[in-house]
């Protein structure tokens, strides 16, 4: 009698290797092949860079001798420098001094610009836009006649109201609040054409059903726009404030290095003044803690951009 037992077992399939890894990847290796000049690239001038930057933070290295080894000394010495928190605290004025402002003056600006019933509107977009794609070195010699003590235009402009001559450039106070009015001026333009568009890609529907249920323009404009723009206005806080803290050039140009008494010595530009010294070791340390220091306030700033989906 025929018993199913009695039959020979199908001997089991092996596969190679590479079959394997074939269908570990989804049967294919085509797209790999299409990506492979990405990844290859960013792995060269990307990922290397940053890994061997995080092992230079542990040495003490100044680019003619081998790195040696020192542990979290670097970032100890950093932590207990007076001049690195000063960096930050300048930093975190020009952020007061400069971010909000941006912020609030682009929302304005923006909800006048697309009103329907304003002319010359394309006019006005392109002149707020202009500062923006002005070379910064070239804004910053116009800073520079504008804003000297002795012969510039804004003091000329006092003495004529019989008002004291300021130190823009040459006291603490005054040279901070000019690095912020030269940033407000020259990035100003793209904050409003970014908020411009948020505003343009708002359905009129509901500003009409908003002026159905009797809502005013004030009303409308804080119950209505402001949270549709949420997103909107945290995307700017993040590109604001990594330009702010990355920001070298004004400090540089504008009060000579970070002067007067490092007043406008930003985190991006006491940075720099390892990378001339060439003390790498603590130049890498400086920028990782930059960098936990930026990923912790993008982090807030999404939580920020969410709070309002969650019901």
């Amino acid at each position: 009698m025929y018993s199913a037992t009695s039959h020979p077992r199908r001997p089991a399939l092996t596969r190679s290797p590479i079959q394997r890894l074939r269908r570990w990847l989804g049967g294919s290796f085509s797209p790999y092949f299409f990506i492979a000049p990405f990844l290859l690239l960013f792995g060269a001038f990307g990922a290397y860079p940053l890994f061997y930057a995080l092992y230079l933070s542990f040495t003490s290295w100044h680019g003619y001798d081998s790195p040696r080894p020192i542990g979290l000394s670097n970032y100890l010495f950093l932590l207990t420098d007076s001049t690195f928190w000063q960096s930050i605290l300048n930093t975190a004025v020009l952020w007061l001094l400069i971010v909000p402002v941006q912020i609030f003056i682009a929302t304005v600006l923006a909800v006048l610009l697309s009103l329907p019933q304003l002319r010359l509107r394309g006019f006005f977009r392109t002149a707020l836009l202009s500062s923006y794609v002005v070379p910064a070195v070239a804004i910053i010699q116009v800073w520079l006649i504008f804003f000297d003590k002795d012969f510039g235009t804004i003091n000329a402009f006092l003495s004529l109201l019989h008002i004291p001559a300021v130190g823009w450039l040459t006291t603490g106070v005054w040279a901070k609040v000019t690095t912020a009015l030269l940033v407000l001026w020259r990035n100003g333009g793209f904050a409003v054409l970014v908020m411009l568009a948020a505003l343009q890609d708002i359905p009129v529907e509901y500003y009409e059903a908003a002026a159905i249920d009797g809502a005013g323009a004030v009303k409308q404009f804080f119950s209505l726009t402001l949270p549709l723009l949420r997103r909107t206005i945290g995307f700017l806080m993040i590109i604001s404030t990594l330009y702010v803290v990355q920001m070298f050039v004004e400090p540089k140009l504008l009060t000579g290095g970070g002067g007067p008494f490092n007043s406008t010595m930003t985190a991006g530009y006491f940075l720099y003044g390892y990378i001339t010294n060439a003390d790498f070791g603590t130049g890498a340390a400086n920028t990782f803690l930059l960098i936990i220091l930026l990923v912790t306030l993008s982090l807030l700033m999404l939580r920020f951009m969410r709070a309002g989906d969650e019901v």
